[in-house]
This record gives structure tokens, sequence and C-alpha cells, in this order.
């Protein structure tokens, strides 16, 4: 992972994270069916890191110049309430919802990876990349991950803000202390033998 001087001060400030789906939630590739249907996958490491930031009051949303079936299901399963599908003018749409959020630019994350991000990257507080990002992509970011888009790069960039924010270990001490209740569970054969 690549990190400049500046980005873990501007990452204490973040309060909302916006994606890019193509090349970022997924891996860039569009799989067409048979019947012309379209297929993207999505990364469950990824679904995990955004989970545990809502949980610790991250807000996201998504911005994207395609729109899709798919990405509103998976939106959905991850409690993403701000999609914006088919906004090719992402300035505009960020515009849209830095207002509603309330939100300044330095409380804002963007992560993208190619050149119709860059609008947004220039003017949020805290620019992310993936590491397949393009060359101008990489250079304004402020934190470019060493995962490519599609494959743990969400993630990755998630914890660097949620450790940025002294939020992780209360989040690795949660499920460690999951573990230890599971553990002090009887099985139902166990629980027969008492």
């Amino acid at each position: 992972m690549e990190i400049k001087a500046e980005a873990l001060r501007r990452a204490k400030k973040i309060k909302f994270v916006i994606f890019d789906v193509d090349g970022v939630m997924t891996d860039g590739g569009i799989y067409v069916g048979p019947e012309g249907e379209l297929y993207k996958p999505f990364n469950c490491k990824d679904g995990l890191g955004i989970t545990l930031a809502h949980r610790s009051g991250l807000r996201t949303a998504i911005i994207t110049g395609r729109e899709s079936k798919q990405l509103a299901y998976r939106a959905g399963e991850l409690h993403i309430t701000e999609v914006m599908q088919g906004h090719r003018n992402k300035r505009g749409a960020y515009k849209e919802l830095k207002e509603r959020q309330n939100l300044a630019d330095e409380e804002i994350a963007y992560v993208g990876d190619d050149l119709i991000d860059l609008p947004v990257m220039l003017q949020v507080g805290l620019p992310l990349a993936v590491a397949d990002a393009v060359a101008e992509v990489r250079d304004c970011s402020m934190v470019v991950s060493g995962k490519e888009g599609g494959h743990g790069a969400i993630r990755e960039l998630l914890e660097f803000i949620l450790k940025a924010q002294g939020k992780w270990e209360a989040i690795v001490a949660s499920f460690a202390d999951v573990n230890e209740q599971m553990d002090n569970i009887a099985t139902p054969t166990e629980a027969l033998q008492q």
C-alpha cells in the first residue's frame, strides 16, 4: 500500500466514503451471459469491510456511470442507501450527495480507478485508489491500495481509515469476544451429557 504523508491526518476527519463500481467494487470485467444478461463479481471481504465501516459510524455511497440491477441488489445487501447510478457527470452527483449528507469536502473520501473519477477525487478530502488504477488517479490519491479493484482493495482502504480513527482494535476485539462466548456454549451433545 502506498500512503502519502498527509493521508493519516486526513483520514481522521472522514465521515463518508464514496465508491466507484467498475474497477473498484468489481474487477472491472463485465460478464455477458447467453441471453445478454450481465454479471459482475463482488468481493466478500470488501462487503464485510463496508459492513464494519457502517458499524463504526462511517456512512457510504456509490456513484457510477453505468446502471445495473446487480449493483442495486448488492448495495441493498450491504445497506448502502445512497446509490447514484447512470451518473457520468460524477461531480454533479457528488455535489448532490454532499449537500444531502450536509458534509464538507474534507469529511469525504472517494475510491476510484479511472479518469471519470478524477473530478471528484480532486475535490474530496481523502482521494483513494485501487492498485490497478490509471496513473493519473494513482498520482492524485493520498492512499493507493496494495490490492486491485474487486480483490479486497475496498477492505484494505476502509481498514486504513478505521485504524487512523482508532476504531480497528475495537472491531477486532468484538470478533474475539464473540468467539470466546461461542466457545463457552455447550454443544447439543455436551448439553445432554451434563
